[in-house]
């Protein structure tokens, strides 16, 4: 491909299914909590959804990065094969983990006493998590065939998919709510879990023109790919994600001893769904850059800078929300919180304006390490990012005594920009190469 060919309005149109896709995903974080806020005890059911929510993605960390693996590695036949057993394994580990999870003894331990859960909120996360347990094997099955659809440029059926698993998850939360039958926080959850299941089945059929495709190929294009390396290219993108993820739950138990804790544990789902509208939209665009990267090296270029105007239109409205009147008409009217809770949450939201933009910087950042197959500076920048948000979670809650979503949200944004501060180093090596 010739590096003149690529144009912004070329991105554009491929990145639009895909950050549709990411954007569906992020309405449902704010949908469910507008349904838990309308019915019985908000506070408590909307502390346990949010508990329960990050327990589940602490353990679909190690699958969570499969669809840029897909994306990538899978070639061929034998490509398509390797990386599948390898997936299956993976989601089979996930599996075992959420079941040892439930068992009352280890819960106990492990969530109710790192924690500090109050007695009613500990029962309810509990259920909550058992609802959420077929959610991490099901994201790993469905990411690996979004890969393999990204790869093959129809990403418009990665959108359909996404598209179904909104009606399953809609349909499954308004009849819930109206029944009135569970509380709030087993109806978010399993909502998210219809949700998940039906996409994995959706993405499975709308893949297979793009596996048939992929299996029939000749034979001389084998690329050989070992499970070695697989396993060498995939691991510091697992670690990435288990450090990225794992933190949202040491995060939880942060904010759980800390001052003010149920109303930032209510609150803290809710800011961080609202936000995470935007950021969706940039963490669409890592798949872009891996493959007009692969295409041609010199799209880096134009990459970026179709990836400024998104980071700065996304903080251009983020803010025009966070400091006007929308922010209260979003938080009150819209997710349905009580005045004192939807006031509660401004100024979190106000810490977080520059967030997306950048979400959208460390995606550029991480397609292009992904692209060079230097997956380790992945780990290395995760690991930078969560030592800073541990150290600052450490002196704000224990030692300033903040209250626990400013200490939460202020530890996001500081983790975040250090991590894209160590990336500059390996982007610009390797810009250095491709150019």
């Amino acid at each position: 491909m010739n590096p003149s060919t690529l144009t912004s309005k070329k991105i554009f149109f491929f990145w639009a299914p895909l950050a549709s896709t990411w954007l569906m995903m992020a309405i449902e974080g704010p949908y469910l909590a507008m349904i838990i806020a309308r019915l019985a005890e908000p506070k408590f059911n909307l502390a346990a959804y949010g508990v329960a929510y990050s327990i589940g993605l602490l353990v679909e960390a190690p699958i969570i990065m499969i669809m840029s693996a897909s994306t990538a590695l899978v070639k061929d036949k034998d490509s398509f094969i390797k990386l599948k057993r390898f997936i299956y394994l993976l989601n089979a580990i996930v599996s075992v983990i959420m079941i040892i999870l439930v068992i009352p003894e280890v819960f106990q331990m492990v969530i109710v006493n790192l924690i500090g859960l109050p007695p009613v909120v500990d029962k309810l996360t509990y259920h909550a998590v058992i609802c959420l347990m077929p959610w991490p094997a099901a994201i790993g099955y469905r990411r690996f065939y979004q890969g393999l659809l990204i790869r093959a440029g129809q990403t418009h059926l990665v959108t359909l998919g996404t598209v179904i698993r909104l009606i399953f998850m809609s349909v499954t939360a308004a009849v819930l709510f109206k029944l009135e039958i569970l509380p709030g926080a087993y109806v978010g959850v399993l909502a998210l879990s219809v949700g998940v299941l039906t996409e994995a089945v959706a993405s499975r059929i709308l893949a297979i023109p793009t596996v048939k495709s992929i299996v029939h190929k000749d034979a001389q294009t084998n690329t050989g790919l070992s499970y070695g390396e697989i396993t060498r290219f995939y691991y510091p993108l697992a670690l990435t994600s288990m450090l990225g993820l794992g933190v949202q739950f040491l995060q939880t138990f942060f904010v759980g001893q800390s001052r003010m804790a149920l109303e930032s544990l209510a609150v803290l789902p809710v800011v961080n769904g609202l936000v995470f509208l935007f950021r969706s939209l940039g963490l669409s665009y890592q798949e872009v850059v891996i493959t007009y990267l692969h295409e041609n090296q010199q799209n880096y270029k134009i990459l970026r800078r179709f990836g400024l105007y998104l980071g700065g239109v996304m903080t251009i409205i983020l803010s025009v929300i966070a400091f006007t009147d929308i922010s209260m008409i979003w938080y009150e009217t819209v997710s349905g919180l009580s005045t004192k809770l939807a006031e509660f949450a401004v100024l979190p939201t106000q810490i977080l304006i520059l967030l997306p933009a950048l979400t959208v910087l460390i995606s550029l950042q991480r397609g292009t390490v992904v692209y060079a197959r230097r997956t380790k500076h992945i780990t290395l920048a995760t690991l930078i990012e969560v030592i800073g948000i541990l150290t600052v979670l450490s002196l704000t809650i224990f030692f300033l005594d903040w209250i626990g979503v400013l200490a939460a949200v202020t530890a996001v944004f500081f983790g975040r920009t250090a991590a894209n501060l160590y990336f500059q180093y390996p982007v610009s090596l390797i810009r250095k190469q491709i150019s």
